[in-house]
């Protein structure tokens, strides 16, 4: 099966992605990762102002049979949420690189996101799995 796969964004091996605009993140997950999640019914975002680091579990996305970690893939400050999320978590299967976005981030550490893979390496791992 096909995923979609964005141009201009960056991806981690554990399925998050990564748009960078300026000194800042916007991270999500790929369509991957919500295609193998399935029906998104709650995602727990952590607040403003929470450090993250590249790696490290930072917010919970829960389907009708399990919860999932999503990690950091890149190190950074929170400082916006997806509230749209709150009311409709679905966002997250309909449009992950969208309205489902899940955080911004302000970067701490902006050389993390050469260790992440372009579009064409992640097309071609997800063809692996």
């Amino acid at each position: 099966m096909k995923y979609k796969v964005e141009q201009k964004v960056y991806y981690s091996k554990t399925h998050e992605w990564v748009r960078i605009e300026g000194g800042e993140a916007v991270i999500g997950i790929s369509d991957y990762a919500q295609n193998r999640l399935s029906d998104v019914v709650l995602v727990e975002l952590p607040l403003s102002g929470k450090d993250l680091k590249a790696g490290v579990a930072c917010l919970f996305i829960e389907t009708m049979t399990a919860t999932e970690e999503v990690f950091a893939p890149v190190s950074g400050r929170v400082i916006a949420r997806n509230e749209a999320l709150e009311k409709k978590p679905e966002l997250v299967n309909t449009d992950p690189f969208g309205e489902g976005w899940l955080l911004r981030v302000k970067l701490s550490a902006p050389t993390e996101v050469d260790c992440l893979m372009d579009a064409a390496a992640y097309a071609s791992y997800t063809s692996t799995l």
